[in-house]
């Protein structure tokens, strides 16, 4: 067994259970948690039963979400007295934006949690694990420290699961969207330095990696800082990735549509390995909405710059972010959000019905708050009309040979899943041997969410796929 030490505890291996809610930003913090954990004995492990510590990654944005956390932890808190029954211990950590959002209630709520931290201090666990595992009191860090966690994060991260990866880039963000709660648990827009972000992608691809997704709150914001003092925007981060030899492609998200510049909408046009599809959120299709929501956006905005980068990617997907009952909407407004849907057409997109945000201004708009009722059928409709665009874009891709990159195995035996290059979920019988490889594959059928086919190659898997689940969606 290995020993060593890192801020007087002693790295003996122990089983690190992450729990991660929410955005891939989430996903990413979850698996630079577990670098900086490594040298302190923590393996990762699929399941919380007897797990030496359990952290759950959390996102506040979904209804309800603190209220989901507490309800987890009532479940953890019964296996953490199973482990000390057998003379064990758990450590029981809240992360990410309910952590910064609610501090100490937490404590307060669930004392048998030992750690309370914000996504801007996880570089920081080495000292809070010790300070926990001295039963020194609860650890409560939801500052925003001066100092970059990006900085202080592990060279070295640990190998990636798959050909796929995300790489953080820019965090926070400055818009204060009237619904929103980033701006207060994640602060304002930050943007990591070009060499670092640069340095990172090339690990990420010297493991395996041919896909990597440039993630932040607001990506496209980025204005990181290069060698030579000057600043760079997304666009041409993204020309500077994409000579990495290896790297087959480039995908971001979210983005803001304040931010897409002339640089990043030519990107689009020009380089190869960004792929075409992007998630662009509007919110809503009335300007009284959006105007309300803080967006500094119209309809008619956001109609221009989608034509903007049609005509330099004339094969572009998008994706985008619908709000249903936002406070004050009316029938009319509603109506202007579906003639936008209508108008630009979606491949994916996601639509929630408005719910209140603590601290956010939205929250406080008292008797402009619309009926449950009321939301709930706007929503249906949206969904409706959204999920037949859907299908309909799917359906275009029959006949077509896709691009396939391979990073799943499927719930049938010999069935591969992997993503196309609109980020369509495809699915062959295909040999193991293809895992992590980029395919040629002939689409044969579409579903709501996903494409089936074959494989087209010298030795051509003549078999078509069989749905895993959704044959009559």
């Amino acid at each position: 067994m290995r020993k060593g030490s890192l801020t007087g505890v002693t790295a003996l291996k122990k089983k690190l259970f992450i729990k991660t809610y929410g955005c891939q930003m989430n996903v990413y913090d979850s698996d630079r948690m577990a670098d900086v954990l490594a040298p302190l004995g923590y393996e990762p492990t699929d399941q919380p039963d007897g797990a030496d510590m359990v952290i759950l990654n959390t996102c506040h944005i979904r209804e309800k979400a603190s209220e989901k956390v507490y309800s987890e932890l009532g479940r953890i808190r019964h296996l953490q007295n199973e482990k000390a029954a057998d003379g064990g211990r758990m450590v029981v950590a809240v992360a990410g934006c309910v952590a910064q959002a609610e501090g100490a209630e937490i404590m307060m709520r669930a004392p048998h949690v030992d750690m309370v931290f914000g996504p801007q201090t996880y570089h920081q666990l080495p000292e809070m694990v010790t300070r926990a595992v001295r039963g020194a009191g609860g650890v409560v860090n939801t500052d925003f420290p001066v100092e970059s966690k990006f900085d202080l994060l592990p060279e070295e991260s640990a190998k990636p699961q798959g050909p796929a990866a995300f790489l953080s880039v820019q965090e926070g963000c400055d818009k204060f969207c009237t619904f929103c709660v980033v701006p207060y648990t994640r602060g304002s827009e930050y943007s990591r330095p070009v060499g670092q972000v640069l340095n990172e992608a090339r690990r990420l691809v010297s493991h395996g990696v041919r896909e990597i997704t440039l993630l932040g709150q607001n990506v496209n914001a980025f204005h990181g800082e290069a060698a030579d003092g000057s600043v760079w925007g997304l666009g041409r981060l993204i020309r500077e990735l994409a000579e990495i030899d290896g790297l087959a492609r480039i995908r971001y998200t979210t983005s803001h549509p304040r931010d897409m510049d002339d640089d990043l909408i030519d990107a689009h046009g020009t380089v190869p390995q960004l792929m075409p599809f992007l998630h662009l959120p509007v919110q809503s299709g009335s300007d009284r909405i959006l105007a309300a929501m803080n967006r500094k956006h119209t309809g008619d905005d956001y109609r221009r710059l989608i034509d903007r980068l049609r005509a330099r990617q004339p094969d572009l997907a998008l994706s985008s972010d619908f709000i249903t009952g936002f406070p004050g909407e009316t029938d009319q407004d509603f109506a202007d959000t579906l003639r936008l849907i209508n108008d630009i057409g979606f491949a994916q997109a996601y639509s929630f019905k408005y719910s209140a945000r603590p601290g956010t201004p939205a929250a406080s708009l008292e008797g402009r708050q619309v009926d449950e009722k009321v939301k709930d059928e706007r929503l249906q409709a949206v969904q409706q009309l959204l999920n037949a665009q859907q299908v309909a874009f799917n359906q275009t891709m029959i006949g077509r040979t896709l691009s396939v990159l391979f990073d799943r195995v499927g719930k049938l035996d010999g069935q591969l899943l992997g993503r196309s290059a609109y980020m369509q979920s495809v699915y062959v019988q295909a040999p193991a041997r293809l895992m992590g490889q980029m395919v040629e594959v002939h689409i044969t059928g579409a579903y709501a969410n996903s494409l089936s086919g074959h494989v087209v190659t010298a030795e051509t898997v003549t078999q078509p796929a069989r749905p895993a689940v959704e044959a009559h969606a």
